[in-house]
């Protein structure tokens, strides 16, 4: 057993036993877990043989969760309206029955549009580029009637809207208004200098996996005629350009002060979402089977929602859990800020380890209150 960071406040020493007992039970078991609990960190945990405290590796789509702070700005400022069509700031995008789609649809994964056909190249997706062939593209259902995981395209559509609404580029806004602004470990568009803090994400690839048609909703959803979804932060380019659905990078301590920063201030400060806007962005906005996975979700705008098979958290939290089974998310019934990252991708949506852990902080927290 390897812990390498351990900080954790009384009352929240179950937690510890926990993380310990993962790095007992899987002696190749890397990861970090940070929460804080209104505005105080409480645990910063990191163990096994190839993670620090200083590593930062890839988080994939928990990237959507930050981004989507970047789209709270823009509501809580007046920039962006989330009853108003998508076509209002993007005339281009009303066609093909797309004309009346909400903004509030669009970022619930109700627009039909989980990818193109012929996929988009890797330096394309953060690009006026991929929008206008986005924006040009049939759905593939009738738009608002039903959702379907938008796994690549959710961050095309934030990013677009945040170019027509803010006059920059959404890694932009994240960079000024939250990151450096914060000081928040975590990024959309990684530095050079700082790549000797990165490290790649661990998984094994199955050589007999079955061949994944990219015509296919599948196909289309993760971009499979160009890119597999789980190379992408390991790709410099990528992590470089931040692209907003799962190009993001950084440390569970960076996701969880984030969170917390949105929505309960970081010691003594002032949250950068206000109670209204965290109330308009995570709203539950559709639940239900998932047109793209065939799997039960839950999502408000942007964000996952906990739900039975998803239960990271209290009905009123609202986060992010990325392909590697890395999970940021707020609970602002318990005042939870909490980041989880494995260095090795995991499997699990109802006992994984992100969610017993996120238990265990809640207990704790619960008992403290």
């Amino acid at each position: 057993m390897q812990i390498s960071q351990c900080r954790v406040a009384p009352g929240y020493e179950n937690v510890l036993e926990l993380f310990e007992s993962f790095l007992v039970e899987d002696p190749n078991y890397s990861a970090q877990l940070a929460a804080y609990h209104h505005g105080k960190q409480v645990v910063g945990l990191t163990g096994g043989p190839d993670m620090d405290e200083r590593t930062i590796t890839g988080a994939y789509s928990c990237s959507k969760g930050v981004a989507a702070m970047v789209v709270g700005l823009l509501v809580q400022d007046g920039l962006l309206d989330l009853d108003a069509p998508v076509a209002h700031y993007w005339p281009e995008f009303a066609v093909h029955g797309k004309d009346r789609l909400l903004v509030r649809e669009a970022l619930s994964h109700q627009a039909g549009l989980p990818g193109v056909e012929g996929g988009f190249a890797l330096d394309e997706f953060t690009t006026p580029g991929a929008a206008a062939r986005l924006a040009a593209a049939r759905p593939s259902w009738q738009p608002g009637r039903q959702f379907g995981y938008h796994a690549l395209t959710i961050g095309i559509l934030m990013e677009e809207l945040c170019r027509r609404t803010a006059g920059d580029s959404l890694q932009g806004v994240y960079i000024r208004r939250i990151r450096a602004a914060m000081d928040i470990d975590f990024f959309l568009g990684l530095p050079e200098e700082l790549e000797p803090r990165y490290r790649d994400v661990l998984y094994t690839t199955d050589p007999q996996q079955p061949w994944l048609d990219p015509l296919s909703l599948d196909g289309l959803n993760s971009n499979a005629a160009v890119s597999t979804i789980m190379e992408l932060p390991n790709i410099r380019a990528v992590r470089g350009a931040g692209m907003s659905a799962a190009g993001g990078v950084g440390s569970a301590e960076g996701l969880a002060k984030l969170y917390a920063a949105a929505t309960t201030g970081i010691d003594g400060g002032k949250a950068f979402l206000s109670p209204a806007t965290v109330e308009l962005m995570s709203q539950e906005q559709v639940w239900g089977l998932d047109r793209s996975s065939g799997l039960d979700n839950a999502f408000a705008v942007v964000f996952m929602k906990p739900h039975p098979s998803r239960n990271f958290g209290s009905h009123r939290a609202f986060g992010h859990e990325g392909a590697n089974a890395a999970l940021g998310f707020a609970d602002p019934a318990y005042g939870l800020g909490f980041g989880y990252i494995p260095r090795r991708a995991e499997e699990g949506r109802t006992s994984g380890k992100a969610h017993q852990l996120a238990a265990a902080v809640r207990r704790s927290a619960a008992a403290l209150c």
